[in-house]
């Protein structure tokens, strides 16, 4: 006699938490790093074209690190597994080097060289260890959570972590910089990252016989990039990123230039507002949304809404008006950080059918070179707007054109890319009944490896 088919395992709530809250040492970096153009141009003077063209020059390294280190992680053998050896290895020295870029010894009018030497050291060496980290993470989300129940819901707590982590790495550096000076800020978040990963590190783990790639590293690119659901999405997040990285560099320049405020404690509840909006709303988004209309409609509902938000940034006057359009833009924002990674999952699970490999490493590597280039668009536009509007960071006095530069900057952007982004989704091919489809067709694959021995 055949025993019952058994429901492929799950994990526990505590499990998914000490999985999410993990995500505070990878989100906190990542925010606290928008400030490298407040701190190294505003603060020590640096010239804004020469900043934004090595800024933009970064992302041709990124478009060589994300994807060997994704690829790499996939093919490593040791006595911790493929993923967990960059976590427990990699973070201590990424989060030293965030600490030493808000810490130069150099200014750009006395030494505009050497701070520019500096910084482009300490970037390559945070980068490439942060890239190790954001990999081996991800990468074990599909592998530790093979369900859609389970990955929407570790998808809420993760992304209710990443909005705290956001609201702490975004909202807070200006008004603590000002309190204490910008090297204490970095040292102190540097610590905090620090301990959420090394305390959660326990409680992940590896498939013990994963299926590993097998594929040299130009054709797992070349298959990967073949992959139509994969480069629909990955564009589409690549977009995201220019709108959300839009406004974590240029709120603080919003704030002080257009609309005449103080920038640091007014940056400080912008930027929070709009992520505190963002964690309330990613329940609503789960119930009312996600989970009947699946992650392309919800992608498509928050990237129309998130483009919409930043249009009144064009012409407001007030801190009011400034915080209800944060407000809607956290409603959209919301949606957007729910299904990120949960779309991303099924395009893995696809390509397992297909290839029967899991290659996690390979997918998110790509997905971190793609998504990248949103920082060198961000980063290209800043000087451009910069150049084109007039603003020195050596003037006593801003001409009255920046003012207006700096609306641009806040809203064209992003108003492009949600554009961009919700026609690329209305292309995409994985799902309706082809999702359905892959999931039952893995859910079957399951329950065959499980199956016990006949009496």
């Amino acid at each position: 006699m055949t025993a019952a088919l058994p429901e492929v395992a799950v994990t526990s709530p505590h499990v998914r938490w000490r999985y999410a809250l993990m995500n505070l040492g990878l989100v906190i970096p990542a925010q606290v790093s928008s400030f490298f153009f407040l701190y190294y141009v505003d603060h020590l003077k640096a010239d804004p074209l020469k900043f934004a063209a090595v800024m933009s020059v970064f992302a041709l390294y990124n478009a060589v690190d994300n994807p060997v280190i994704g690829y790499l992680s996939d093919r490593t053998r040791s006595r911790w597994g493929r993923r967990l050896p960059y976590l427990r290895f990699a973070t201590l020295p990424c989060m030293i080097a965030l600490a030493l870029l808000f810490n130069a010894p150099f200014d750009g009018v006395e030494s505009p060289t050497a701070l520019l030497v500096y910084f482009a050291v300490l970037w390559v060496l945070w980068e490439t260890t942060g890239t190790m980290i954001g990999s081996a993470y991800l990468s074990l989300l599909p592998e530790m959570f093979r369900t859609f129940p389970e990955r929407t819901d570790v998808a809420v707590k993760m992304n209710v972590v990443q909005v705290v982590g956001l609201l702490i790495g975004l909202a807070l550096p200006p008004l603590l910089a000002a309190q204490i000076g910008w090297g204490p800020m970095a040292l102190l978040f540097a610590v905090v990252a620090c301990v959420a990963v090394y305390s959660n590190l326990g409680q992940m783990f590896e498939s013990p016989l994963p299926r590993q790639s097998a594929l040299p590293l130009v054709h797992a690119l070349r298959h990967t990039f073949a992959n139509r659901s994969f480069l629909t999405v990955v564009t589409a997040q690549t977009m995201r990123f220019v709108a959300t990285g839009t406004l974590a560099t240029g709120m603080g320049f919003f704030v002080k230039y257009s609309l005449g405020l103080n920038s640091g404690l007014s940056t400080t509840l912008l930027l929070a507002a709009a992520f505190v909006t963002a964690g309330l709303c990613l329940w609503p988004w789960r119930v009312i949304v996600a989970n009947r209309y699946g992650p392309r409609t919800t992608l498509l509902l928050a990237f129309a809404l998130c483009g919409l938000a930043v249009l009144p940034l064009l012409v407001i006057q007030t801190f009011a008006a400034a915080l209800a359009t944060t407000v809607l833009f956290g409603v959209g924002l919301a949606g957007l950080i729910l299904m990120g990674d949960v779309i991303l999952a099924d395009v893995i699970d696809e390509d397992e059918l297909r290839t029967g490999e899991r290659r996690e490493g390979s997918y998110y590597g790509l997905a971190g070179l793609i998504t990248t280039l949103s920082s060198a668009i961000v980063a290209a536009v800043f000087g451009w707007v910069a150049h084109r509007y007039g603003y020195d960071p050596k003037l006593a006095a801003q001409p009255e054109s920046v003012a207006q530069g700096f609306r641009f900057f806040m809203t064209v952007p992003p108003l492009i890319g949600s554009a961009l982004a919700f026609v690329l989704l209305l292309f995409y091919p994985l799902h309706g009944s082809r999702l359905r489809e892959v999931r039952e067709a893995l859910m079957r694959q399951s329950r065959s490896v499980a199956r016990p021995a006949q009496d």
